[in-house]
């Protein structure tokens, strides 16, 4: 090998790598507009819309069944057109229309058409970002790369309450600071469009006119998504957990504290826990995170002081940090790179494929049965989880490099 192939491989090499930090503030600004809307949403719904537990649950876990959908034809789109950044683009363009959008509803209706359009724009992006990631870093740094994506995405996650909470002080007597704080949401979340556009690049690829086709969907792959799906089903929406530290007594302007604590511990575990998921393998730490899923729905269900919120929300955020890199660099493995984005676009689907259900079940015991039971419901399902989890046949595809 040559001194100038040497010189040009290190070039490349150096040129994925700031891709992968280019992609990891995207998700950062794009993480920041989200979590400042989160943890005041479900109080908008309840004090200012007046909406039910049932009409929450409807709304937000649609929200996660539109973004399953169109993750599966985002991630098939950007595999059969080789666009990733194109549709990366389009994505997150609909994602700041829906959060700057919420400003202006005023019935439960209007809110549900903005969280769809959010949803659409989420199910979009979500797919095709994770392969230019994976297509972006050497097969034995994966799991090191979606560290590094899920740590700068939480870090604006712990940004963006933070910044609510200094808005909501601002505006305490302010009639419409929740509405103001999705504007400013929605103006904050076009940033990644500037990103995107000037500083990420796309490895092009030939464009392969395929037919639509699931035959990714088979052997480790297929038991590891079904896996997820009975996961998801007790895994409802966070604005149950949000509504539950407001039930046990947490004060509505100390929330989005709580909930960037949370984001804070999972940004700061994030990348060690993907760089362990390298040594030790994905589905040791997958199960890890898992068991800290169940302990800390069983906190939330136990939970009779607002202190103990605190402390729940801080441990549940080492769940996120645990499963979220691993899980997608498992997928990466498991697949090979020519159908990543189709992978997957199925990956996130069987996140929120059961999210709708799940989130109207929590609703329904809720009210029906106690402000506990979803919690209670959601550790019991974790359990069976990491079970199914020891059934899955290790990877056999071996991954290749990118070019």
């Amino acid at each position: 090998m040559t001194n100038q192939t040497i010189e040009q491989a290190g070039s490349e090499a150096q040129n994925l790598e700031r891709n992968v930090v280019a992609l990891g503030w995207v998700a950062f600004f794009g993480g920041l507009a989200q979590d400042m809307i989160q943890p005041v949403l479900p109080l908008f719904y309840a004090s200012v819309l007046g909406l039910s537990k049932e009409f929450i649950g409807l709304i937000e876990g649609s929200l996660m069944t539109v973004v399953s959908l169109m993750k599966i034809g985002a991630g098939y789109l950007s595999d059969a057109l080789g666009m990733r950044k194109a549709v990366v683009f389009a994505g997150y363009a609909l994602s700041a229309v829906g959060r700057f959008g919420l400003g202006f509803v005023g019935s439960g209706a209007g809110a549900f058409g903005m969280r769809v359009t959010d949803g659409v724009g989420k199910g979009l992006k979500d797919a095709p970002r994770d392969a230019l990631v994976a297509g972006s870093a050497g097969n034995r740094r994966l799991g090191f790369a979606f560290g590094i994506q899920r740590a700068l995405d939480t870090l604006g996650s712990v940004v963006g309450p933070l910044i609510t909470y200094g808005l909501l002080r601002l505006w305490l007597n302010h009639p419409n600071r929740y509405r103001e704080v999705f504007l400013v949401a929605g103006l904050l979340a076009t940033v990644p469009l500037v990103i995107i556009g000037l500083v990420v690049r796309e490895q092009k690829a030939p464009v392969r006119k395929q037919p639509i086709s699931l035959s990714v969907m088979r052997g480790p792959f297929a038991g590891f998504l079904t896996v997820m799906l009975l996961f998801t089903l007790g895994n409802s929406s966070d604005a149950f957990l949000i509504l539950r530290a407001q039930n046990v007594g947490v004060p509505g302007v100390q929330i989005p504290i709580v909930y960037a604590v949370f984001n804070l511990i999972s940004a700061l575990a994030a990348i060690p826990a993907g760089a362990l998921s390298d040594r030790v393998g994905r589905r040791r730490v997958i199960a890890a995170g898992w068991t800290v899923y169940a302990l800390a729905y069983i906190g939330f269900a136990l939970a009779r002081a607002s202190w103990v919120i605190w402390f729940v929300y801080a441990f549940y955020g080492l769940f996120y940090a645990l499963t979220e890199g691993s899980a997608k660099a498992m997928v990466a493995e498991l697949v090979p790179n020519a159908t990543r984005g189709t992978a997957f676009g199925l990956y996130n689907a069987a996140i929120g494929v059961m999210a709708l259900p799940a989130s109207l079940i929590a609703g329904f015991l809720w009210s029906r049965v106690s402000p506990a039971a979803p919690f209670a419901f959601g550790a019991a399902l974790a359990v069976a989880a990491v079970i199914g989890l020891s059934f899955v046949p290790k990877p056999s595809v071996r991954l290749e490099e990118p070019v």
